[in-house]
């Protein structure tokens, strides 16, 4: 049964850009992004709010290029392979294939989608992955912890929501960042 995955890369204070909007910070490594590429390739959808899409759209191209990394060049035929889905009231159009362009996020439409996929679901960016995780609908949560604090921006978990964690899963690695797989769990 296809999953809804909420995957973010964050600080250890648990921000994924900091007070600036940045986030450079967070650019893994050869290691760090080999693993990132291996837990994605379940996925048959991404669900992304604007920003997150904006950032994201460079994988329609970047990769291309022979002389990248091998990483790189899976990791763009991963995200191309896979069907995207954009929450946007503001945002006038997609400009990448396998993407389409949704104006409000409905749950009840979101777990139609999830049950219908062909594979797992992933959310990415904060602000629409709190709209799932405050409707009750992300199975998993996977954080990727950088060794760097921030101290302060953009949160990976929605402030005031009180959510059940149950470890499943960790990582650690050589250059100090951490892996936690959690399952959503009744709180």
């Amino acid at each position: 049964m296809p999953r809804l995955l909420y995957s973010a890369i964050a600080s250890v204070d648990g921000y994924t850009a900091d007070t600036s909007g940045n986030f450079d910070w967070a650019a893994p490594d050869e290691e760090v992004h080999a693993f990132v590429n291996d837990m994605e390739r379940s996925t048959s959808t991404y669900l992304y709010g604007r920003r997150m899409y904006e950032t994201m759209q460079v994988w329609q191209t970047f990769g291309d290029d022979p002389d990248e990394s091998p990483v790189v060049v899976d990791f763009a035929g991963i995200w191309r392979g896979a069907d995207k889905v954009v929450y946007s009231a503001t945002l006038d159009a997609v400009s990448t294939p396998r993407t389409s362009l949704e104006r409000t996020f409905d749950p009840d439409a979101v777990r139609a989608l999830v049950a219908a996929a062909p594979g797992d679901v992933g959310i990415g960016g904060p602000t629409i992955a709190a709209a799932a995780l405050r409707a009750g609908l992300v199975d998993e949560v996977r954080l990727i912890l950088v060794p760097v604090a921030v101290g302060g921006g953009t949160p990976a978990l929605p402030r005031g929501l009180n959510l059940g964690l149950e470890l499943q899963d960790e990582r650690r690695f050589a250059n100090g960042t951490v892996f936690l797989n959690y399952r959503v769990t009744p709180s």
